[in-house]
Parts: structure tokens; C-alpha cells; sequence
């Protein structure tokens, strides 16, 4: 069946399911609309998948992705307590809508991801150019906490381990604020999070090829390695949703800009919402397992590319197969 066919015979089904979802969500659903809305929710499943299925385009399989996961959120509202909630939105929800914006997902990793591994190849091959980003006294500084000599590697490396709890705290408070600046900022047309993705790629990369060019780069890999993949991925994802937001408002289509702004909103507070509980992880594994002593290096490297691969497995395939965007 042609897209064009398929969108004829069904559309109706769908704005009607899209309008029972509006009056659900207002606490004013008809009798008839609840009845019959299992029913028309898996409906939705089927065409979203038929439409996967045949090729069609993608701003269809977007709306119908929407749909679903609309559909999925009002059919589990009322029946799961807020821990199956947040359980479902974390197996489910959340990676199931990062694959759906993967076009703003991949920009944000291609502009912090790639000025990282630029700038740190640039460093290596021309070691002053840390000091166009760093002053001396910080380059001094960081050289300092990631010393092989220290007894515990990181930044205030002389706590002692008693302490660990209050830099579980301070590394949440510190990374959430970069990640809710880089999201805010995209309301600045995108610009924003397009600066800070680039600033925090650039930052990072220089560090890692300073101390790598120095020799500090058992000490600073294996610290890194392990919260950095959810740290860093979640700086990705803070980004791409301001990018999201910034999109809304240069190219709203048929929609005016607040309505386009308010669409986007509710895909880009979830890519937020996911990007925090990544935070919270990598701040513990930051404050407990990245500082210790007591580990090897090969164990600390080991561990840090499994949880790469964790986080890279989740995003991509958690909650394929359930009535969500995929």
C-alpha cells in the first residue's frame, strides 16, 4: 500500500486516538473514548510498525512514534505507581526517545565528541595551545591532582575517604548545572547549547591531551573512564535537547514558534529528565570507585570500557519491541 493510501485510511483513527489522549490528560475523557482505548492504543503499534516496516517517511513514523508513546504514558498513568513509572521510563521511555531524536543526538555527539578529540590531538602536537583555554595556574593545578605520586587521583585529591559523600554531592550540583546550562542556552536559537557543547569538548580534550602528553595518562584514563561514560553521554544528551529547543524555533513549519517550542519541550525534558539520572550515576561512581587507590589500573580501565559499552547497549536496544518510540 502506498504512504499516501495508508495515511488516508487511517488518518482519522489517528486524530481521533490524538484527541482522546488531549482529554485524558485533562481529566475529561468520554465514556466510550476509555473503553475502547486499549484497543485504539495497540492500533497505533500496528502502524507504527507497518509503517517502519514499508519504509515510510520519517515524518510519519515520527507522528506515530508520538502517538504511541502518548498512548503508552496515559495507559500506565493511572495504573502504575510512581516507581513503575519511573522504572518504565528509564527501560523504556527514555532510550526509546533518544532513538527518536537520534538526528539531534548525533549533531550534539559530532560537536562534543569531535572538538574532543580534536583539541586533545592538537595538544599532544602542540603543547602550548593548552594555555590559550587554561591559565598556567589551572594547568598546574590539574597536573597536580591526576600526579601519579597522589595518594587519591581526582579533583581534591587530599580528602580523605571519609569524605566521599560530600563529593557524591558536589559532583551532582556541579555536573547538573553544566547539564541544565547546556540545555537552557538552547533557547538562545540553538546557539547556546552549540557554544557549550563546543566549550566543554574543547576544555576536555585539551586536559586529556596535556596529560597524556605528559605521562599522566594511566593516572587521568583510568580516573576518567568509568563515570565518563554516563557523564559525558549525559552532556551530549543536555545538548542535543537545547538543540531540539532551538530547532523549534527556527524552523517551526506550520506550527507558530510557541506551539512548535512547546512540542519540543515535552521531547526535550525527557532527554533532560535521563540525562540527570546519568548524572546521579556518574557522580557516584566519580566519588566511589574513580578516586579509590585500592584498584588497579587495568581493573579501573577494564570496568570503565565495560560501562561504555553498558551505556552505548542501553540507548540502542532497551525497550525495543515495546509500544514506544523507537
Amino acid at each position: 500500500m502506498k504512504q499516501t493510501d495508508f495515511e488516508q485510511l487511517h488518518q482519522g483513527k489517528w486524530q481521533a486516538f490524538a484527541e482522546n489522549v488531549q482529554a485524558l490528560r485533562k481529566g475529561q475523557p468520554q465514556l466510550q473514548a476509555v473503553q475502547h482505548f486499549a484497543q485504539d492504543y495497540r492500533g497505533i503499534c500496528q502502524h507504527l510498525a507497518l509503517a517502519k516496516q514499508r519504509g515510510y517517511s520519517y515524518p510519519l513514523i515520527e507522528e506515530l512514534q508520538q502517538l504511541a508513546l502518548q498512548g503508552h504514558q496515559q495507559f500506565y498513568r493511572h495504573k502504575s505507581p510512581a516507581l513503575q513509572q519511573l522504572i518504565g521510563f528509564v527501560v523504556v521511555g527514555f532510550p526509546a526517545t533518544v532513538r527518536a531524536q537520534w538526528r539531534s543526538v548525533a549533531v550534539a555527539s559530532a560537536l562534543f565528541f569531535g572538538s574532543l578529540t580534536l583539541m586533545a590531538l592538537l595538544t599532544v602536537w602542540f603543547p602550548d595551545l593548552i594555555y590559550s583555554l587554561m591559565s598556567a595556574n589551572q594547568v598546574a593545578s590539574m597536573e597536580n591532582m591526576y600526579d601519579p605520586a597522589n595518594r587519591i587521583i581526582g579533583p581534591m585529591s587530599a580528602r580523605d575517604h571519609q569524605d566521599d559523600w560530600v563529593m557524591f554531592g558536589f559532583y551532582i550540583m556541579n555536573n547538573i548545572g553544566i547539564a541544565f546550562q547546556t540545555f537552557a542556552s538552547g533557547l538562545l536559537f540553538g546557539l547556546g547549547s552549540l557554544f557549550f557543547l563546543l566549550f566543554n569538548g574543547l576544555h576536555i580534550g585539551a586536559v586529556a591531551g596535556h596529560l597524556t602528553r605528559i605521562g599522566y595518562h594511566e593516572t587521568f584514563w583510568s580516573f576518567v573512564i568509568g563515570h565518563g561514560a554516563f557523564e559525558l553521554t549525559a552532556i551530549v544528551l543536555a545538548g542535543a535537547a537545547g538543540l531540539k529547543l532551538g530547532s523549534a524555533l527556527i524552523a517551526p513549519g506550520r506550527l507558530t514558534r510557541a506551539n512548535a517550542l512547546r512540542d519540543a519541550a515535552k521531547i526535550s525534558i525527557r532527554l533532560l529528565g535521563g540525562a540527570i539520572i546519568f548524572l546521579f550515576i556518574a557522580a557516584f561512581i566519580e566519588a566511589y570507585w574513580s578516586s579509590s587507590s585500592s584498584l588497579s589500573v587495568t581493573t579501573k580501565v577494564t570496568v570503565g570500557a565495560a560501562l561504555w559499552a553498558l551505556v552505548l547497549f542501553y540507548l540502542s536496544y532497551s525497550g525495543r519491541g515495546r509500544y514506544a518510540p523507537q
